[in-house]
């Protein structure tokens, strides 16, 4: 079927209006909307548009009151706890976030009370200020750990630790008691005050002797020292293993840390000690321990090269007697010696030959009956 807007007019009822009384129509309209101003604001009321009113959508209102509607409290959120971890806010869209370093890893902890050591070591016993604990691979490491730098003696001279020592605190405060007290007083008497201690050896996550797959070292738990020798205020170096150094002064050291310290290894105890001393605070059942340092003599100038003279008041040396009779070789009576001769003078050996008289010797008739006949061998 083809519609056209000529064929319009014809086919629907409405072809006998025209254009000009539609618009008449909504004109009239357009009239009693604005001549009833109370519509508009019924309807704005009721969310209806403001001409509802001309075919009849008003909404009948009811005569009785509106109920007041119920408010209900919301609950609040409980008060962050001042514990909580702290959490980074987003970054801004486009920006990528940083990358977490070390202290935001994780919450920082709070420090530890100091120990009753940590009180003790204040700076008028030693420069030793506190590091953080060490937690290193199997049981390496230690808590209350200090850095030794210095030993401050009564009378207030320092002796510089070289290099500074990483210990435990019951340790560095066994050294600096024991220099203050023993050390301090030993090295006054050889002319000059003590002014340094030479650290071979301190916190090392090692094995004992540094051998593969020993025990763990005290070394490695920081609860050990090598000492090798302590200097002097007129610039002289006291090595402990030195045997040029006197006797008495190395011997009363040894006595020193014995009492001290729960192991003490010095030269002769294990071959690997000979240049310096091992001191260490070992927790052995019964209070066991250990000391073992041998104090070597010093060694001669010059080596003898040949044995010294026998003095002259010494005792004669005791001389062996010779038996009275000499018995023949009974064993091979008829061998013969290819010089020819006698067998009982070869068998005596030359120390009973007298040459001088060996040509006053007379052969001796053999007599027929006691030539024996060579004897033969059966087959």
């Amino acid at each position: 079927m083809n519609l056209s807007a000529e064929k319009a007019v014809r086919k629907w009822p409405c072809h006998r209006f025209g254009r000009g009384e539609m618009a008449m129509v909504t004109v009239a309209a357009l009239l009693l909307t604005v001549g009833a101003p109370s519509r508009p604001a019924v309807a704005r009321k009721s969310g209806l548009p403001p001409w509802s009113g001309l075919f009849g959508m008003e909404r009948p209102q009811s005569s009785r009151p509106r109920r007041a509607a119920l408010v209900r409290p919301v609950p609040l959120p409980k008060p962050r706890p001042a514990e909580a971890p702290v959490v980074p806010e987003a970054p801004p869209a486009g920006k990528q976030a940083p990358a977490p370093g070390p202290e935001a890893a994780s919450p920082p902890t709070p420090p530890a009370a100091p120990s009753a050591c940590r009180l003790a070591l204040t700076d008028m016993v030693a420069i030793a200020p506190s590091i953080p604990d060490i937690h290193g691979p199997g049981a390496c490491g230690g808590e209350d750990l200090v850095r030794l730098e210095a030993v401050v003696l009564p009378d207030q001279r320092q002796v510089a630790v070289r290099p500074a020592a990483i210990l435990r605190c019951t340790m560095a405060s066994a050294i600096a008691d024991w220099v203050r007290s023993d050390l301090s007083p030993q090295a006054a008497s050889l002319g000059s005050p003590i002014s340094s201690l030479d650290n071979l050896d301190s916190f090392e996550c090692r094995g004992r002797n540094r051998v593969d797959g020993a025990r763990l070292s005290e070394h490695g738990r920081a609860n050990a020292l090598d000492v090798r020798a302590f200097g002097l205020a007129d610039g002289r170096s006291i090595a402990l293993a030195d045997r040029t150094v006197p006797r008495e002064l190395r011997e009363n050291v040894l006595h020193s840390v014995c009492t001290r310290f729960t192991t003490v290894l010095g030269p002769g105890s294990d071959g690997y000690h000979e240049d310096h001393v091992h001191l260490d605070l070992m927790e052995r059942r019964n209070d066991y321990r250990i000391c073992e340092w041998d104090v070597w003599d010093p060694l001669p100038q010059i080596a003898p090269l040949l044995p010294a003279a026998r003095p002259d008041d010494a005792p004669p040396r005791a001389a062996t007697a010779k038996p009275d009779t000499i018995k023949p070789d009974t064993a091979k009576p008829d061998a013969a010696t290819s010089d020819g001769a006698r067998p009982d003078i070869a068998a005596s050996g030359p120390a009973e030959a007298d040459p001088a008289k060996s040509d006053q010797v007379q052969p001796e008739q053999t007599k027929p009956d006691q030539i024996k006949s060579p004897t033969k061998k059966r087959r």
